[in-house]
C-alpha cells in the first residue's frame, strides 16, 4: 500500500486500509478468498478477478450499505481509488463549503456495470445523476444495482448509442444547467496497448491486479487521449450547461497534450490531480468556463513542497572541538561552549567568503544561521588569486613624464608632512599596511597619492588640506594620461562595486544563488552541523558550500 498516505485527505481508506480479518470473520462470501500468510498476515490475490470482486462488493456493503452484483467479465471498480475521484468532484463544486440542501446534478460517462460513481455520489452527498453506458450488459448491471439500492429518484441510467459523450446525452434536458461531469474512459487504443505491448515501461514490474474490463471500458479508438478530446470539443459546445467538466487518465503523457489542447482552445479554467491507491496512480483533469468557479491547487504540488528534504550534514568531533576551542582563546574570542565555538568559526568562514548570514532564533541548545550567498565563492579560490594577479601585471604603465611629475609632487607632499610631523612625533605607518595583499604590486600613481592622503588625514586639520590638493593634482594627473582613464585600477573597481553594493542591499537581495539554514547543535559531545535547504538556484551549491565548510574546520584544526 505504498501510496495510500497520498490519497486524498477525506478518504477513509488513507489512515485505515481495509481489515481483511475482520471483512472475512464477517462476510463468508469474502472469507473463500481470503489467505493466511506464514507470518499470520491475511492476504489477498489481486489477480483472481472473483476475488477483487468480492472485495469491492464486501467495502462498498460494509462501509456504505450498498448492496451491488458485477460480472466478472466487465470492469471491477477499486473502491478507494473511485473515492478518490468523488472526493476531488467535491473540492471542485465547493460541496464541502456550500449549503449541503442545494441539490448537485453530475453526469457520468459511461457508468459501468457497477455504476459506482452515482451509488457513491447520491449515498454520501446527495447528488443526481445522469449516468450513460452504450454496453448492453452494463447497463442493465447498472439498472439493477441502482434499484436494489433504492436510489432511482437519484440516479437516471441512459442507454445511448456508440461514441455518445456528453451532446446527444444532454438533447432531451436542454434547460437543466449540470454542476460536473465524470468520466472514467477507455485507456487504451488496441488489444496490443492493453497487454503492455510498446507502451509500458519495461523498468516497470508488472501490474499487480487483474483487468476485467469489456472491449468497450478499456479500448477505444485513439485510447484515453483522443477519447478525452472529444469530450473537450463536446464542451466547447456546451460551455456553460456544466460548471465543471472532468476526466481521469490512466497515463501521466496524456494530461499534458490535453492541457495544451484546452489551452489553445481557450478555456480560462483548467486544473488537474492524481489518485492514489496501493500501487496503482491515476490522473484527473478538469476544466471551466465560468469564471466565479474556484479552482483547487494539484494536491501533488503540495504534496512536493511540504516533503521534507533531508538535510545536508556534517560532524565535528569533540577532539576537532577541543583544538578550535584553543584557537578562538588564541584569537581573543568569548566563546566556550562548543556550540558556541563551531559557531564563530563557521561565521568567520562565512565572512571570509563574503557569505551573508545572520543568527535566527532557535530552540535550546541550539544555533541557527539563515545563510544567504549572492555569488560563488567557494570554488576556484586559488585560480581565482592567479588570475586577478594577471590581470595586474597586464595593467598599462603611465608615461614617463606622469611619473615624473607625480614624483615630484609627492617629494613635495612628503617635505611638508615631515614638518608637521616634528611638533607632534608618532610612529610611522608602514605605506603597505593600508594595501590590500593582492593590490601590493603596479599601482597607477593616483592610487599611492590616495593612500598617503588617507594615511595623514588622522594626523591634523593641516595635512586635509594638503589632501585636498592632492587629489586635485591626481584629478589632473588623470585627464593628462589617457591610459589612466580607459584602464581603470581593480582595486578602484572593487572599492567602487562594494560601495554599490552596501548602496542598494534591495537590489543584491533580488540576485542570489540559494538561501539555506544552519543549524549548529550538540550530539553527545559531539557538534552537528545541519544546511537544511531553504530556495535558490541550485541545491549543489549548497552542498559545495557545506564541503567547504567542513574541509576549512579541518585545516584549521591540521594547521
Amino acid at each position: 500500500m505504498a501510496l495510500n498516505k497520498s490519497m486524498h485527505a477525506r478518504n477513509r481508506y488513507k489512515d485505515k486500509p481495509p481489515d481483511f480479518a475482520y471483512l472475512a470473520a464477517k462476510y463468508p462470501e469474502f472469507q473463500q478468498h481470503v489467505q493466511t500468510t506464514l507470518t499470520g498476515r491475511m492476504s489477498l490475490n489481486f489477480k483472481d478477478p472473483e476475488a477483487v470482486r468480492a472485495l469491492t462488493c464486501t467495502l462498498l456493503k460494509e462501509d456504505f450499505g450498498l448492496t451491488i452484483d458485477i460480472p466478472v467479465e466487465r470492469l471491477i471498480p477499486t473502491v478507494p481509488l473511485r473515492l478518490n475521484y468523488i472526493h476531488w468532484v467535491e473540492d471542485l463544486i465547493g460541496h464541502q463549503d456550500a449549503d449541503k440542501q442545494v441539490l448537485r446534478r453530475g453526469i457520468d460517462i459511461g457508468t459501468g456495470a457497477s455504476c459506482i460513481y452515482p451509488l457513491l455520489g447520491a449515498t454520501l452527498n446527495g447528488w443526481y445523476f445522469l449516468a450513460t453506458e452504450v454496453d448492453d450488459m452494463c447497463f442493465n448491471y447498472a439498472k439493477k444495482n441502482v434499484e436494489q439500492n433504492n436510489l432511482s429518484d437519484l440516479i437516471k441510467v441512459v442507454k445511448v448509442p456508440q461514441k455518445t459523450l456528453l451532446m446527444d446525452a444532454l438533447k432531451e434536458e436542454s434547460e437543466i444547467i449540470y454542476d460536473f461531469c465524470m468520466c472514467n474512459p477507455p485507456f487504451f487504443a488496441n488489444q496490443l496497448e492493453a497487454k503492455g505491448v510498446n507502451s509500458r515501461n519495461p523498468r516497470r514490474p508488472p501490474p499487480s491486479s487483474v483487468n476485467t474490463g469489456g472491449i468497450t471500458e478499456i479500448m477505444a479508438e485513439g485510447g484515453e487521449l483522443e477519447f478525452v478530446k472529444r469530450i473537450i470539443h463536446d464542451s466547447l459546445q456546451l460551455k456553460k450547461r456544466l460548471r465543471w467538466y472532468s476526466c481521469m487518465l490512466g497515463k501521466k503523457c496524456s494530461l499534458a497534450p490535453l492541457k495544451e489542447e484546452l489551452r489553445i482552445q481557450g478555456v480560462p479554467k483548467v486544473t488537474h490531480t492524481e489518485f492514489c491507491q496501493g500501487r496503482t496512480m491515476r490522473w484527473a483533469l478538469a476544466w471551466s468556463f465560468y469564471d466565479d468557479v474556484q479552482v483547487p491547487s494539484p494536491p501533488s504540488k503540495r504534496r512536493k513542497l511540504e516533503k521534507p528534504r533531508k538535510p545536508i550534514t556534517f560532524m565535528v568531533l569533540a577532539s576537532t572541538v577541543k583544538e578550535l576551542s584553543v584557537k578562538a582563546a588564541a584569537m581573543g574570542w568569548d566563546a566556550v561552549e562548543a556550540i558556541a565555538v563551531v559557531r564563530a568559526w563557521v561565521e568567520k568562514i562565512l565572512t571570509d567568503l563574503k557569505v551573508q548570514h545572520k543568527r535566527v532564533p532557535c530552540g535550546k541548545d541550539e544555533v541557527s544561521l539563515f545563510v544567504t550567498a549572492i555569488e560563488n565563492s567557494w570554488i576556484h579560490l586559488r585560480r581565482k588569486k592567479r588570475e586577478r594577479i594577471r590581470q595586474l601585471r597586464e595593467l598599462p604603465r603611465a608615461s614617463e613624464h606622469t611619473l615624473q611629475a607625480t614624483e615630484e609632487e609627492k617629494n613635495s607632499q612628503k617635505s611638508v608632512s615631515n614638518n608637521s610631523d616634528c611638533e607632534n612625533p608618532k610612529p610611522e605607518d608602514s605605506e603597505m599596511g593600508f594595501m590590500a595583499p593582492d593590490e601590493d604590486v603596479h599601482l597607477t600613481t593616483g592610487d599611492e597619492l590616495m593612500e598617503e592622503s588617507a594615511t595623514k588625514e588622522e594626523h591634523s586639520k593641516h595635512v586635509k588640506e594638503e589632501e585636498t590638493e592632492a587629489k586635485q593634482a591626481e584629478a589632473s594627473l588623470g585627464k593628462g594620461s589617457s591610459n589612466a582613464k580607459e584602464e581603470p585600477c581593480p582595486s578602484e573597481e572593487a572599492s567602487n562595486l562594494t560601495v554599490e553594493k552596501e548602496q542598494s542591499p534591495k537590489e543584491t537581495s533580488r540576485c542570489f544563488l540559494f538561501k539555506c539554514l544552519m543549524n549548529v547543535k550538540k550530539e553527545g559531545n559531539d557538534v552537528l552541523v545541519e544546511m537544511h535547504w531553504v530556495e535558490g538556484q541550485n541545491r549543489d551549491l549548497m552542498n559545495q558550500l557545506c564541503t567547504y565548510v567542513r574541509n576549512q574546520i579541518l585545516r584549521l584544526v591540521a594547521s
